[in-house]
């Protein structure tokens, strides 16, 4: 008696692929190892040389504090609202019409532009919607004042002090080698200590507060 059915005799139901369906399948696994390498590239590193010019200008900095604040994407025009207050020292509500289209402009044609193309942020121009990408991470070590380093001028001052009250009273009490050096002499090299320290206070403040600088109500809090 013949068996109606699977003429191999195997009685197996199981559908075989066509040769269609095989390249289904091999293109999905392209397509999924492409998306898993796309997944595992690391964000490039951005240049010292980038960030500079990047931070350089006091509006760019302004912008990115604020985008920093923010839950995901923000609106051109809010940013653009914020900026304005930053930069005039007052508050949203009070900026001026032309204060707002300034600051509005600058960010729209230039500013943004050149952080999109630096992949700092993404910008869609058409929509008018920014927000900060992972590469933006790189830049919390120069936009967080808590990054920079304090140092303890008044502890410089303070020993200055110390070491000339030392020098002059060795001086007056004949100690050598401060009892051979004219009395003159001593009062310029302490008074060009006194200088140099005050230099480098003056020079570090202004270069801080340069690469750094927060937005007003940052640097209250």
């Amino acid at each position: 008696m013949s068996t109606i059915g699977d003429s191999s005799g195997t009685g197996s139901t199981e559908p075989e692929e066509t040769p269609g369906q095989e390249e289904a399948t091999v293109a999905d696994g392209r397509v999924s190892d492409a998306v898993d390498s796309r997944e595992e590239e690391t964000t490039e590193e951005l240049s010292r040389d980038l960030v500079f010019d990047v931070l350089k200008n006091r509006r760019r900095r302004y912008a990115l504090h604020y985008l920093r604040r923010a839950d995901g994407s923000v609106q051109l025009s809010e940013l653009a609202e914020q900026v304005a207050a930053w930069e005039n020292d007052t508050t949203v509500d009070a900026i001026s019409a032309a204060e707002r289209k300034r600051v509005y402009t600058a960010l729209y044609q230039s500013h943004l532009p050149k952080l999109d193309d630096a992949s700092i942020v993404e910008y869609n121009q058409n929509r008018g919607i920014v927000e900060l990408s992972d590469a933006s991470e790189q830049l919390d070590v120069y936009l967080d004042l808590d990054a920079q380093p304090d140092i303890p001028w008044c502890n410089w001052y303070l020993g200055l002090a110390v070491a000339g009250l030392g020098v002059l009273t060795a001086a007056w009490l004949g100690l050598p080698p401060f009892s051979l050096v004219a009395d003159v002499l001593l009062a310029t090299l302490i008074v060009a200590a006194y200088a140099a320290v005050a230099l480098a206070h003056v020079y570090f403040t202004r270069h801080a507060a340069a690469a750094n600088e927060a937005p007003p109500e940052l640097q209250e809090a």
